[in-house]
């Protein structure tokens, strides 16, 4: 990639993306790189005795807890 080149975003196709994201996988502008990760919705759990879990169904995150009572 050269220098001078900075490609546009490929979300909104409307800026050129700084050079500090220029290099990601999907270059995007803060925008809609902010956007995109306000639309993934993820926590990490503490299993017993174990590893830590990353979750994003929130189903799977009620049925880790033993003293539910619904």
């Amino acid at each position: 990639m050269n220098e001078n080149y900075l490609p546009i975003c490929t979300c909104c196709y409307a800026v050129r993306v700084e050079p500090q994201r220029a290099k990601a996988l999907r270059p995007t502008c803060m925008a809609c790189g902010e956007m995109i990760a306000q639309q993934v919705k993820h926590t990490v759990a503490p299993i017993n005795k174990s590893n830590y879990m990353l979750i994003s169904n929130m189903d799977e995150l009620k049925q880790l807890n033993p003293k539910r009572t619904t």
